[in-house]
C-alpha cells in the first residue's frame, strides 16, 4: 500500500489488542516504519509494558520518544515512511490538560505519509468519582471524536480481535 498522507485510528480497552492491531495495520505499508512511543517509564509495570512492545515489534523499526510534543514527532518524521503513534491516552495524560487538540488534527491533516494512532476507549464503564477524573475522560472522548471525523479508517479491538467502524466493511472476508 503506498497511500499518502492515510490516518487510521485503532482504539479499544486495556489489554484489547490495539498495538498488535496497529502493527498489523502498519504492515499494510512498506518500510521504512517508525513507532512513536508516548509512554514514559516511570515504574517498574510500565517499563515492563515497553519492553513487551520492543520485543514484539522486533529490530524492524525506528523509534521516537516523545511523551508530550506529539506534533513535533509527527511534522519531524513526516515523508519517512509511515509512523505509529502509541498512544494518545498516555500523550493526553502526559500533557496534563494542555493538550492542543486542534492543533494535532491540524497536523494530521498535514502529513503526506500514513499516520496509526492507537487510543483506548474510555468512559464505557462506571463514572469516575472525582472531577479530575471526569474532565480526563471528557476530554479524552472528544479528542476521539475529532481524531476519528478525520481518520480514514478507524478500528476497534475487542478481545484480540479487530472491528473497522469507519468505512464500514464490504467484504467481511477481507483480511486487514
Amino acid at each position: 500500500m503506498t497511500e499518502s498522507g492515510r490516518i487510521i485510528l485503532v482504539t479499544g480497552g486495556a489489554r484489547s489488542g490495539k498495538s498488535a492491531l496497529a502493527e498489523r495495520l502498519v504492515a499494510r505499508y512498506s518500510r521504512p516504519w517508525t513507532y512513536i512511543a508516548t509512554a514514559e517509564p516511570r515504574d517498574d509495570e510500565m517499563r515492563e509494558r515497553i519492553h513487551a512492545h520492543q520485543y514484539r515489534r522486533g529490530d524492524s523499526w525506528s523509534c521516537i520518544e516523545e511523551p508530550t510534543d506529539l506534533c513535533r514527532a509527527l511534522r519531524g518524521s513526516d515523508g519517512k515512511g509511515v509512523r505509529l503513534v502509541d498512544c494518545l491516552t498516555l500523550w493526553l495524560a502526559n500533557c496534563q490538560g494542555a493538550a492542543d487538540i486542534r492543533e494535532l488534527v491540524t497536523t494530521l491533516r498535514q502529513q503526506s505519509c500514513p499516520v496509526v494512532l492507537v487510543t483506548n476507549e474510555l468512559g464505557q464503564g462506571i463514572v469516575p468519582d472525582n472531577a479530575m477524573a471526569r474532565a480526563f475522560r471528557d476530554q479524552h472522548g472528544w479528542m476521539n471524536q475529532a481524531v476519528a471525523e478525520i481518520a480514514h479508517e478507524v478500528w476497534m479491538a475487542v478481545s484480540g480481535q479487530p472491528l473497522r467502524l469507519k468505512p464500514m466493511r464490504e467484504n467481511i472476508d477481507e483480511e486487514i
